[in-house]
């Protein structure tokens, strides 16, 4: 008989263990490091910045937060399931079913019994980490000494007390749940509750527990329902009509969450009751009355208020609910202070009937910032790594004591165009910063119809550059390299490339430079080089030899990157533009401080409202808003990007809520210099949500809102249909002006929907844009909005008609054609509208490009319009002269300019109502065949000179052009 030993259990080897351990361990602190070394990366940049507070706040907010979250759920869950299991009955009879799911169940009990709290701790941790801004505000919210018109509360507390407890009543009512879930469950298992043969059986203990939590969760709710009826305040009411409640919310719907508030609370207290005296029935039949009551009292009655009481009297009842909105509503969007008038455009033209206004015509802007950019870029480019962005900014300076609107951009470094030098060392360490701004006047050109430039070149040179201490050198700017390593020792070669000089394109003939401010994290210790190295995933960074002691990092360079990190609570405006400053190139950014919860005030939608054809598809954090406030401007700095705040509105409640979640942070509007104050202007954002409003909320009294007979849209881009015209900044006179001020304009045309609308003026909007030049206080009238309503009984052609009239024209239309001829194409420019001479003048600039690969177009032709009456000559001088009858009265400014092409067949003044005689047309012959070849030919020359950029070869082609076209016309009239 042979036998055989028991087989030894198969237990992993010591060794095995051991090495399981100790990757786990490893693995786990790579894992740690790598998150080390991305917030010690972003302490460094906060730190060296001056912003760490912020750093520092948001993280200690959201370590507190999550803890909060983290234990607000694991230790009521815990302790539910912890009473449900030790209060189970000892002797309970079980079905074979629950005693196959207690021996599944049971191995597994002490892990579940701390998983589970565990497992929802972490989502509600990480839930209530989002909510830290939520939070922080309503601790540190402020009064706004405004109260609203229904509970007659500070706004204050729909801004920043009500989203937080409606926060809280959620994440309340989800512990509740939860726990009432696993009471249940583990109630179930363990047989405190046992279901057959169609009894449910509750044991005492159990029923306590349950009841008490269902109780718990009711009182939640009836607290949920009393905030419902002041969310209605920042909510749709009437009908879609406003936000706020009307007449059937404020009578019906609020009533009914107040009964049903009251009644979740006796409810809740029945359930209290069963806890005690064991009778479900009563908080049973309680809650299906509570039910039954939310659709009557929540749906019913508010359909049969609506239907049978409001529909048929809607303006008598809804009246004081719609001025409320109106008041509300112009409150929070900062357009209360309107200052309407009555304006009768006269639609005639006489003689010097511009006199009145000739300051304004003088500043016309005919350089279109959207269209001269490739002109720009081939006059001042001068190396492919430099580039321009594709539309400029608009902005002013005083040269000889005069404002003067310019046309600015900077000379900014792209490194994407180095071609075949694109190595590390040369897109890090060599090609470091752009350099220099450029500056042409907007209301000038050349004879060649150039940009008039009064800051150019390479070094720059002109009025910009020649103040004392300038700094030229743009290290932070829009289109900056993601990352470079700057600084060196004293006493180093430089190595970074400053500017080229000379045309060989030799090493010998570059200026370069070192780094001198403070603008990045130190690299100068091997550690920093390696939280880098990983943070850009370069090793380079690491090993390089042109990283020494005192090199520092740039990155984050865009001027609304930085902005953003150091104020996250601030939503910015999309158009940054740059300006010299007190001897420096610096970014301003307007930020604005927004909300969703001012009450009765209607809610727009941030993309719709902004998006036009020079920002057509902007995306926000928050979209849908209610209240906005410009409350901050900012500078970054072009050459070291240092950040400032300043508080531009510190009356603004929400900036002072944020100041106290980060104090030190903002500096106030007395620390503005005057000459910074003299180039900050309205912003371009803001403008456009206060134009989409004041298509309807330009009205004052609740009839007028009601029949909306009246309501106004802004027309859209002539040259771009389907999008909005953009506003534009001019130094102009308004009518009831004393002088012409920098303000920004838009215009308004009737609204229709479902169809096409009129295109005649309805208004006209302007707001002062310029804020003075006195260090630390805003001009009296900056952002003051002044509306011009046109009279119906005289119809103003509107943007629209006045572009067709324009290429309607057959004497244009010629003109046009003789202009495109070749491969040239005809570019109109921005269309101008402007209140002078008693009527709305257009102005339109026309450009003349190569249609081939090199672009350079120059301005050709100034359109002009006044009533139903065009002119269409080479400056705008002329097309005014010839518009008011050979003499406009004023000088806008070109009228020394003698423009190439020199003259050619004008249109002259253009009335519909008196067509011309139709001229039969002559035969050709040989000399007027002969004119036509040397025209085409010319133009052919002139094309190649552009797409060459030979701007000598350019102007012979068109002193050619011109004769040829002056011989064709002497033919034809022959």
């Amino acid at each position: 008989m042979t036998t055989t030993s028991a087989p030894t259990s198969a237990t992993p080897s010591r060794s095995r263990r051991v090495i399981a351990i100790t990757l786990a361990i490893i693995a786990a602190l790579v894992v740690a490091f790598f998150v080390f070394a991305s917030l010690y990366a972003d302490w460094l940049w906060y730190d060296q910045l001056g912003f760490d507070s912020v750093l520092l706040t948001q993280w200690g907010a959201r370590v507190l937060m999550f803890v909060i979250g983290f234990l607000g759920m694991a230790v009521p869950v815990w302790l539910a399931i912890q009473l449900a299991y030790r209060l189970r009955p000892v002797y309970a009879r079980l079905s074979s079913q629950l005693d196959r799911y207690q021996e599944v169940v049971e191995p597994l009990r002490r892990l579940a019994m701390w998983g589970i709290p565990v497992f929802f701790g972490f989502f509600a941790g990480f839930a209530a980490s989002a909510q830290w801004e939520t939070t922080w505000l309503w601790f540190n919210g402020v009064a706004t000494e405004t109260t609203d018109p229904q509970f007659h509360l500070d706004t204050g507390f729909y801004m920043f007390a009500l989203p937080f407890w409606g926060a809280l009543v959620g994440f309340t009512s989800a512990v509740l749940l939860v726990c009432l879930l696993v009471t249940a469950l583990v109630s179930y298992l363990y047989g405190s509750v046992r279901v057959g043969q169609r009894e449910l059986r509750i044991s005492k203990s159990a029923r306590i527990q349950l009841a008490v939590i269902a109780g718990l969760y009711l009182l939640v709710q009836g607290v949920s329902l009393w905030l419902d009826r002041y969310r209605t305040l920042v909510e749709p009411g009437a009908a879609g009509r406003i936000t706020g409640p009307g007449y059937t919310e404020a009578n019906a719907v609020i009533q009914g969450q107040t009964i049903l508030a009251f009644t979740a609370v006796i409810v809740a207290v029945l359930f209290f009751v069963t806890a005690v005296i064991g009778r479900w029935r009563y908080p049973l039949i309680a809650t299906a009355l509570l039910v039954v009551s939310a659709i009557v009292l929540g749906v019913g009655y508010p359909w049969v208020v609506r239907t049978f009481q409001v529909q048929p009297n809607q303006l008598r009842l809804e009246s004081d609910y719609y001025q409320r909105n109106i008041e509300m509503t112009k409150e929070a969007y900062g357009i209360d202070g309107l200052d309407k008038s009555d304006f009768e455009a006269v639609t005639d033209v006489e003689p010097g009937q511009l006199r009145e206004d000739a300051e304004t015509t003088a500043s016309i802007r005919i350089m279109d910032p959207a269209i001269i950019s490739p002109t720009v870029r081939q006059q001042e480019q001068y190396r492919a790594y430099y580039q321009f962005p594709e539309t400029l900014d608009v902005d002013r300076y005083e040269i000889d004591g005069q404002s003067q609107d310019t046309i600015v951009s900077v000379r900014e470094l792209d490194v994407e165009r180095l071609g075949a030098a694109s190595n590390w060392q040369n897109t890090t360490v060599v090609y470091t910063h752009g350099y220099g701004l450029v500056a042409a006047k907007g209301n000038a050109r050349t004879d060649d119809g150039f940009p008039e430039f009064i800051e150019r070149g390479l070094p720059t040179t002109g009025v910009l550059s020649a103040q004392e201490d300038f700094e030229p050198r743009v290290y932070f700017g829009e289109n900056s390299p993601p990352y470079s390593i700057v600084g060196a020792p004293e006493g180093s070669e430089p190595v970074e490339l400053d500017y080229p000089s000379g045309s060989d394109g030799t090493s010998e003939n570059e200026t370069r430079t070192t780094f001198e401010g403070d603008g990045g994290p130190s690299v100068g210790n091997v550690f920093n080089r390696l939280i880098y190295a990983l943070k850009f995933q370069s090793e380079q960074i690491l090993f390089s030899d042109y990283v020494n002691e005192e090199s520092q990092i740039l990155y984050d360079r865009d001027p609304l990157s930085r902005v953003q990190k150091a104020a996250p609570y601030l939503t910015l405006d999309s158009d940054p533009y740059p300006s010299v400053v007190d001897g420096r190139i610096v970014w301003i950014v307007d930020g604005y401080t927004l909300s969703a919860n001012y009450p009765y005030s209607s809610t727009v939608s941030l993309q719709q409202a902004i998006s036009d054809s020079s920002n057509p598809a902007p995306r926000f954090a928050l979209d849908d808003i209610n209240y906005v406030r410009n409350s901050v401007k900012a500078t970054v700095d072009a050459y070291d990007g240092s950040v400032k705040l300043y508080a531009w509105e510190p009356e603004d409640p929400i900036l002072q809520t944020w100041q106290k979640v980060y104090p030190n942070t903002i500096e106030p509007i007395t620390e503005m210099s005057g000459e910074l104050m003299s180039h900050v202007r309205y912003p371009t954002d803001l403008f456009k949500i206060q134009r989409a409003l004041l298509g309807v909320y330009h009205v004052d009294d609740a009839r007028a809102f009601f029949q909306r007979d009246n309501a106004w849209a802004t027309p859209e881009d002539p040259q771009d249909a389907g999008t909005y015209q953009p506003p534009y900044y001019l130094t102009m006179q308004m009518p009831g002006q004393e002088q012409p001020t920098y303000s920004m304009f838009t215009t308004f045309i009737p609204s229709s929907e479902g169809g096409a609308s009129r295109n005649v003026m309805m208004g006209y909007l302007a707001v002062d844009s310029n804020a003075g030049s006195e260090a630390g206080k805003k001009s009296d009238d900056y952002g003051k909005l002044r509306m011009l309503e046109i009279a119906a009984d005289t119809p103003v052609p509107g943007p629209g008609q006045v572009q067709n009239t324009f290429n309607a024209d057959p004497a244009v239309s010629a003109e046009i054609n003789i202009l495109s001829q070749g491969q040239s194409d005809v570019l109109n420019g921005n269309l101008l509208t402007l209140p002078v001479g008693g009527g709305l003048l257009y102005v339109q600039p026309v450009f003349v490009q190569s249609s081939g690969s090199t672009q350079l177009p120059t301005l050709q032709r100034v359109l002009v319009a006044f009533g139903d009456r065009i002119a269409f000559e080479n400056t705008l001088d002329e097309a005014l002269d010839v518009l008011f009858g050979g003499d406009s009265g004023a000088d806008a400014g070109d009228g020394e300019i003698t423009p190439t092409p020199g003259p050619t067949p004008t249109p002259g003044p253009t009335d519909p109502a008196q067509p011309t005689e139709p001229t039969e047309p002559a035969e050709p012959t040989d000399e007027y065949q002969a004119a036509l070849q040397e025209a085409q030919q010319a133009m052919l020359d002139r094309d190649a000179a552009l797409r060459e950029g030979d701007l000598t070869a350019f102007a012979e082609a068109d002193d050619r052009l011109t004769a040829a076209v002056e011989r064709l016309i002497e033919l034809g009239a022959q």
